[in-house]
C-alpha cells in the first residue's frame, strides 16, 4: 500500500482511498482530491508535500499525505 509520502517528485498517481473522517475527505474533495482523481507530486521535501490537481497546486502536511492511498 503506497501513500502520497512514498511518491517521488514529478510522478502522477491516482488516488485510491482517503483514510480519515468525513470532514477530512470533504476538505480534500473541495480542492479536487478524491478517489479516482489524478494528482502530480511537485515537491516532497522538506516540509509539506506540494501536489498539483487540475493545474492548481496545494500544500498537504505530511500527516495528511500519509492518509492518502495511491496507485
Amino acid at each position: 500500500m503506497k501513500t502520497l509520502l512514498d511518491i517521488e517528485e514529478g510522478q502522477t498517481v491516482e488516488i485510491k482511498e482517503i483514510k480519515g473522517g468525513p470532514c477530512f475527505r470533504r476538505r480534500l474533495a473541495a480542492v479536487g482530491i478524491f478517489p479516482g482523481s489524478n494528482v502530480r507530486v511537485v515537491k516532497t521535501a522538506p516540509g509539506p508535500i506540494i501536489v498539483e490537481v487540475e493545474k492548481s497546486r496545494f500544500a498537504l502536511g505530511r500527516g495528511m499525505a500519509r492518509r492518502i492511498v495511491v496507485r
